[in-house]
């Protein structure tokens, strides 16, 4: 096929262009040509057009996530090695030892192809983090769908598990933890948030750069064909529509095996010391790794389509430069390192092309077949693209929402409790977890049933860290700023409740249509609450991902910034769980008050969506991540711990009897007067923790030392009833009713795959 060249784009300036179908305005198609000074080629209007897509330029976003670098004081900051702009946060954790991680959309093309979709979502995460120099350990996942009886929730759940597992087992990464939430918001919108956590020696690290004259540009890993050629790029930017489903073309397809190879490979690459800088190909593909590598170096970078190794026919220079193909890296690499580049590429049989070099300038120019395609300056196709000031208010209904409709209080509390964790909301997800490998590489401390997964990252001292992500939608559409502050303060006390110390923040902002002034100001809020909750707890934000568009026709998502924390534990045969025994005394910390607004009790029970979330405090969180975290590192007083979150002080017991097989003998009207609402009320700073009734006295001093308040609740038992003071009910009743609902609702579609205990 014919490429649109430079010459001929100087030579028939007037070509009328379909900009518009790639996403671009009016105003920003007339900003590319006074950049060019005349049109753009073909090829350079499909680097614009994803370079400047809101997935890759965030121009929606930019003016309110500046205030995250507004709220980080010095101290904060000097605990980041690699910041907000790099491919992921990296962060040292002491002893030479520094950990990445980050976490990522993969929203809209897993509602077009779900297995693909999230596989290629899990792949992308851990190229990020391969692109720091480091070795990926961990994946976790956020998941949203539709109400889990709907149709097209029993399309879209199986396919994005299956996915998801088998990238990731493929891998050979543990999948560690995660969230699986079901709303009616996110029918035709699922959310498919992926994490991965990786390690590496601090004077490892590597960024995305092009410095150097002279030095090479290596494309390396699979070959390049026309599969993802507008997806994620394009398919994060726009909003679904009747019929979407049948974007397949624009779904990247991943291959595993091919990236586990690519794995082993970068991390001989980094051991001999030939790698410059380095970039990952994830959304955009080459247009994003050769603009962003060129922008971020000291001269301009010139690249030859005709090395780029390909496995379709007769592909423009634009399609090359689109394709979203999977499993590719992109390395500068000095002259006299080529050969052992490649010869390292092919002990691990990784396809390698040197494509280009770094030249004087700052323009890149792009070659195919002979010609001049692109020849452009790179920061503006990188770090130029438009930045809009987005009209946004407090949405005109926000006051209605936030009267609060007082919930129906139920006859019959035994009903309740079971109706309660039967729920799609709370129930086991042992039928989606097992389906993936928690253990695998050895090193997993804690997964299965914990708040936060813990990895052991050091074998020699036993240093490790902990990591959770969390977000209620249902929280921060009532109020978007304290449900942000929320989301930070749960995944903060899961991190917590391991006895690890929380140090860094990422997040993942899934919103509707950034055109929408409601939408707008929803993002501004949970943006101003999540960076002033980072500030008040002196923990920095080390990067994040910004997804738009999460709506169908014009009903957009509840709002849902998933926010995850990392936090660092000295020996992790020193980490809280949250098993119990037989015999222990169990002890509620923090306060119980009557919350109900945006609670799991008021979804099942009827009563909507309204009034306000529960109100935190974050120096409560902080108080009881001291308190943890002391008893981790030297007291050993704590046995079990577990959080209070959704479904209340009921759901927290209930799942510590059923996961450690005991009776429970408590009175939960210790902690509040009214059975209801000490059994389900949501409110935050809480935790429930097991230790020797012959240390209760002392840890119930200790914690009201720290400021928590703190109250014997009663003992686990050897029995087979779980007695909560205010409802008795059977352990193997309960346990049946918690974990039997997701296989009765989709075990037909997973069949064989699906493991349930």
């Amino acid at each position: 096929m014919m490429n649109d060249t430079v010459e001929q784009a100087q030579a028939n300036p007037d070509l009328e262009q379909p900009y518009a179908s790639l996403g671009l305005k009016d105003d920003e198609y007339a900003r590319i040509k006074e950049i060019l000074g005349r049109r753009p080629t073909d090829a350079e209007l499909a680097m614009y057009s994803v370079m400047w897509s809101e997935h890759c330029s965030y121009k929606s976003s930019k003016t309110h996530l500046r205030y995250f670098g507004k709220t980080t004081t010095e101290e904060m900051a000097s605990k980041i090695l690699a910041g907000i702009g790099e491919n992921a946060g990296v962060v040292d954790v002491g002893n030479g030892h520094a950990v990445t991680f980050r976490v990522e959309s993969h929203n809209h093309p897993s509602y077009v192809e779900p297995h693909q979709g999230a596989a290629t979502g899990v792949g992308g995460i851990v190229r990020d983090i391969m692109a720091m120099g480091a070795r990926p350990i961990a994946v976790m996942d956020q998941l949203r769908f539709g109400p889990a009886d709907a149709p097209d929730t029993q399309r879209v759940l199986p396919g994005v598990v299956d996915g998801i597992g088998g990238y990731g087992n493929c891998l050979g990464l543990p999948n560690i933890g995660g969230e699986t939430v079901f709303d009616e918001s996110y029918a035709g919108n699922p959310l498919v948030n992926a994490l991965c956590v990786g390690t590496l020696k601090v004077e490892d690290l590597k960024l995305a750069f092009a410095s150097g004259l002279g030095n090479k540009v290596m494309l390396f890993g699979s070959r390049t064909g026309l599969d993802g050629i507008g997806g994620v790029s394009v398919l994060a930017s726009d909003t679904f529509e009747e019929g979407a489903e049948r974007k397949l073309p624009a779904v990247q397809v991943g291959d595993p095996f091919a990236e586990k190879v690519l794995i082993e490979c970068c991390l001989d690459l980094y051991r001999a010391g030939v790698v410059v800088g380095i970039q990952d190909l994830g959304g955009a593909g080459l247009s994003c790794a050769t603009s962003e590598l060129a922008a971020s170096g000291d001269g301009g970078m010139s690249v030859n389509l005709d090395a780029v190794p390909l496995r379709a026919e007769n592909m423009t220079a634009a399609e090359i430069l689109s394709s979203e193909s999977q499993e590719r890296m992109c390395a500068v690499v000095k002259p006299e390192n080529v050969e052992k580049f490649k010869e390292i590429c092919a002990h691990w049989d990784v396809p390698c092309a040197e494509i280009g070099e770094v030249t004087d300038g700052k323009h890149l120019v792009i070659t195919h077949h002979g010609e001049v395609v692109v020849d452009a300056p790179a920061h503006t196709i990188a770090n130029e693209g438009p930045e809009y000031q987005r009209p946004y208010a407090r949405p005109e209904w926000q006051d209605d929402v936030q009267v609060y409709t007082p919930v129906a209080r139920p006859e019959d509390l035994k009903q309740a409790l079971l109706d309660m964790v039967s729920s799609p909301a709370l129930c086991s997800r042992a039928f989606i977890t097992e389906q993936y490998d928690r253990y695998v590489r050895g090193n997993t401390v804690q997964a299965k049933d914990a708040d936060a997964g813990v990895l052991r990252i050091d074998e020699e001292t036993g240093r490790g860290v902990a990591v959770s992500a969390d977000c209620s939608g249902r929280y921060t559409y009532l109020d978007p700023n304290t449900g942000a502050r929320l989301a930070l303060a749960e995944a903060y006390r899961n991190v917590a409740a391991t006895g690890a110390m929380p140090i860094a923040v990422t997040n993942c902002l899934n919103f509707g249509s950034p055109e929408n002034p409601d939408v707008m100001w929803q993002f501004k809020e949970a943006v101003h609450g999540l960076a002033d909750g980072c500030h008040e707890l002196a923990i920095p934000v080390s990067g994040g991902n910004v997804s738009f568009y999460n709506q169908t026709g014009d009903v957009p998502i509840l709002p849902t910034p998933v926010v995850g924390v990392l936090g660092v534990i000295e020996d992790v045969h020193h980490a809280i769980g949250t098993r119990v025994a037989a015999g222990q005394e169990l002890i509620a910390l923090g306060e119980t008050f009557d919350e109900f607004g945006g609670s799991i009790w008021q979804q099942i029970s009827g009563g909507g969506l309204n009034g306000l979330p529960p109100q935190v405090d974050l120096k409560n969180e902080e108080k009881l991540a001291k308190l943890l975290n002391s008893q981790a590192v030297e007291g050993g007083l704590i046995a079990a711990a577990h959080d209070v979150s959704e479904g209340g002080l009921a759901q927290t017991l209930v799942e510590m009897a059923i996961t450690s097989r005991v009776g429970l003998d408590v009175d939960v009207t210790r902690v509040h007067e009214d059975a209801f609402v000490a059994l389900f009320s949501e409110s935050a700073s809480r935790m429930v923790i097991a230790v020797d009734p012959s240390n209760a006295e002392k840890v119930i001093a200790l914690a009201g030392e720290a400021g928590i308040p703190a109250v014997s609740l009663g003992t686990t038992t050897a029995g087979e009833t779980v007695n909560l003071g205010a409802v008795q009910v059977g352990l193997e009743e309960i346990s049946t009713a918690w974990r039997e609902t997701l296989p009765n609702m989709f075990g037909h579609a997973v069949g064989a795959n699906s493991v349930v205990e």
